[in-house]
């Protein structure tokens, strides 16, 4: 180790380098101080220059720290610590403690700045992007004071990476626990913002020239004049013998700001000014207004002959933000904010942003922001036979300004959740006359006495109903069986009064058309093979999914990754109800099902709910009312198709394995309509075929009957679907 340089050695230095910037008096002072201190018992004393950051004194500063010789300390006890200092410390190691955590935590992400600080915003090369082909550094961190979280977010518009970590097991320091005043983040900004003052700068200051003869030229290949050039003010700055385009922010016509492009199409901005739009001064008083999404766009405006256009300064964000922040905290958005006075005058606003994702997202959010009712957007034409124009120059360089006038005059109104003009659907309507889908007419269910009552319209939701040990399940599983046999559809089952090997037992006794057992109910027929019971297997996989505890984020699975078409949910009392304390059954009930029939006509998929009757009094043995659903009136109200299904118990009224299939409600008349069928129900094979005229007669008759005398002779109600009842 070398030694340790003296003082004198030291003070000599400092008198060298003070001399040198011309000035010995504060070392000179500063060495009396020294000499003083030391006859005095100085025990250690240290020098240090110290320089302002971010720039080289001109001369160097020297503090003089000197600390005392232990014999020359107070023998007096020091005195206490208050307590708030004790508990500033205290919060002081918890937020280094809770920093190593958030720093672990944003390094996984693949995060790790030069220099990790509190309370400070820190600019880097974002990982996920590596800031595009100039390297920019693009990722914004940002680490609490508290040290409880971190946030981050890329600002480049293609990448736009952005998330948040929090320290494990951390609990928020109130105010009164740590003694220590603190403000949120939010107030903190907000202050900032109001607070904010801008740079005042002008065109001699940034060193702004008329544009070289080579840059008119440029300009002159994107359809740009150069009349158009110098009455929306585009200059140039040479700046390390390197020439870039300076498009001027102004306002009043004076300069606000001021965005330049390089030869290598990079872009930068002056710092700490205004975010304001680029040609605000075209848009004084204008009752339309264009907005564009770059500076040569709203020039392209220019030359179709539309002044009364803008442009955003900072380009289009990568999507859709999932809210809207509040004004102090909208800062990629400022410039609506900063020129709100110009905007606030525009009747009608047409937002012609570029025909990409970000360009979509940008239009969005100025929507959110500026009111959809008053927006309009374009649709950009085809430059060739396969491509689409990306912008408003596209326009111009490929197709003239008379086709960039007619962009605008065809804009459109910008669409709003929840209203539509029939325009919006004429392909989809086309294609409804043509038959392009081909079941736009309804799917067969596989019985002709059904034909003209009832057919499976995707998108569709069809309760059914009937009193316990009418075959309800066992008519749905034959459906089914029937539509896939003939159309192919696939289908997810909800079947929480079956087991999955009893449901899987009924599904291959109707596919396979055997007993599943050599049993009693199978009579003499044989019962299937071990080959035809594999392929059964097989079959039950491919088109009919294992039974799923809860409905519709599983059947949206199963929707994406198998393609089904149909979803069963039997029953509805079978279902876990959360039904908050303040809500009625009868809001429940209705809720649920529009959320079931946002799924079917979301996902194209047909959906049947069972849903059991009340307690019948005094029944009479016929099919029960669809108005008789325990629960709420919402389910015949609000579904498309409602189907009773009952069986005949009674011996003098016909065979007693008829099925009557009641068909009480069809909204879509064009696939059916209200009426009666009437099926034979196969107890060996499960199966239910057309019941014939002899059966169907005496039936029909008894149906009626049953009407006319309803609800006269209790029923007590029985297991659903029970194995010894036949259904």
């Amino acid at each position: 180790m070398p030694p340790r340089p003296s003082l004198h050695s030291l003070l000599l230095m400092a008198a060298s380098a003070a001399a040198a910037s011309g000035d010995s008096g504060p070392l000179l002072a500063a060495r009396r101080r020294l000499a003083a201190t030391a006859a005095a018992g100085g025990h250690r004393i240290r020098l240090l220059h110290s320089f302002s950051p971010g720039r080289v004194p001109r001369r160097p500063e020297v503090v003089c720290c000197v600390r005392s010789a232990p014999d020359s300390r107070r023998s007096a006890p020091a005195p206490p610590c208050s307590r708030n200092v004790l508990s500033a410390k205290n919060y002081s190691t918890a937020s280094e403690e809770r920093l190593g955590k958030i720093i672990q935590k944003l390094k996984n992400e693949g995060i790790n700045p030069k220099q990790w600080r509190l309370g400070n915003f820190q600019r880097m090369l974002c990982p996920q992007c590596n800031g595009g082909s100039s390297e920019e550094l693009s990722l914004s961190v940002y680490i609490r004071k508290d040290g409880i979280n971190a946030t981050w977010n890329c600002f480049r518009s293609k990448c736009g990476w952005r998330g948040f970590v929090q320290a494990d097991g951390v609990t928020n320091i109130s105010q009164g626990k740590s003694g220590i005043e603190s403000e949120t983040d939010q107030e903190v900004e907000a202050k900032k913002a109001a607070n904010k003052v801008y740079r005042k700068i002008s065109d001699e200051d940034l060193n702004l020239e008329p544009l070289c003869d080579e840059l008119v030229e440029y300009f002159a290949t994107r359809m740009i004049s150069a009349e158009t050039l110098r009455r929306n003010k585009v200059m140039q700055r040479n700046w390390n013998n390197k020439i870039s385009i300076a498009f001027t922010y102004r306002r009043d016509g004076a300069l606000v700001g001021c965005k330049y492009r390089a030869v290598d199409k990079t872009f930068s901005q002056e710092a700490n000014t205004e975010k304001i739009f680029y040609g605000l001064d075209d848009i004084k008083r204008a009752h339309d207004v264009i907005i564009v999404e770059g500076e040569i766009d709203k020039l392209s405006m220019d030359e179709a002959g539309y002044r009364n256009c803008v442009s955003v300064p900072d380009g289009a964000p990568p999507k859709v933000s999932s809210k809207i922040p509040d004004q102090e905290q909208d800062k990629k958005y400022s410039y609506l904010w900063n020129c709100k006075d110009y905007l606030d005058s525009a009747s009608r606003i047409i937002l012609a942003t570029d025909n990409d994702r970000p360009g979509q997202a940008l239009a969005e959010e100025l929507a959110r922001r500026l009111g959809k009712e008053r927006c309009w957007r374009v649709n950009w034409p085809k430059k060739n036979d396969t491509d689409t124009c990306k912008d408003a120059n596209e326009v111009l360089m490929f197709l003239g300004p008379q086709a960039l006038r007619k962009v605008i005059e065809d804009a459109e109104l910008y669409p709003i959740r929840g209203l539509f003009s029939f325009e919006q659907f004429f392909p989809e309507i086309d294609n409804y006359f043509l038959g392009i889908h081909g079941d736009e007419l309804g799917i067969h269910t596989g019985w002709k006495s059904m034909d003209d009552l009832y057919k499976v319209v995707p998108g569709e939701l069809t309760v059914v109903t009937g009193v316990p040990n009418s075959g309800k399940s066992e008519w749905i599983d034959a459906l089914l069986c029937n539509i896939n046999k003939q159309s192919g559809w696939k289908f997810v089952l909800c079947s929480m009064e079956n087991k999955v090997k009893e449901h899987a037992r009924k599904l291959l006794e109707k596919h396979i058309q055997k007993p599943f057992f050599n049993a009693r109910y199978g009579g003499s027929a044989q019962r299937m093979t071990p080959d035809e019971f594999e392929a059964g297997k097989q079959w039950c996989e491919d088109d009919s999914l294992p039974s799923i505890n809860w409905v519709l984020d599983l059947a949206k699975a199963a929707v994406l990754r198998h393609g089904v078409r149909g979803l069963v949910i039997d029953p509805y009392n079978e279902l876990d109800h959360q039904r908050p304390s303040n809500q009625t059954e009868t809001e429940y009930v209705s809720q649920i099902l529009t959320k079931i029939k946002r799924f079917a006509q979301h996902h194209s998929c047909h959906v049947w709910f069972v849903a059991h009757p009340r307690q019948l009094q005094n029944w009479n043995g016929g099919p029960p009312n669809i108005y008789d659903i325990s629960g709420s009136a919402h389910f015949i109200n609000k579904c498309d198709n409602g189907i009773v299904i009952h069986r005949n118990r009674d011996p003098n009224a016909g065979p007693l394995d008829t099925v009557q299939v009641c068909v009480r409600k069809v909204r879509n008349k064009v696939v059916g309509q209200i009426g009666d069928a009437f099926l034979t129900y196969d107890r060996v094979t499960g199966e239910f075929k057309d019941a014939g005229k002899a059966t169907t007669a005496p039936s029909a008759k008894a149906a009626k009957q049953s009407r006319k005398e309803a609800y006269k002779m209790p029923f007590q109600h029985a297991a659903e679907d029970g194995e010894n009842s036949g259904l």
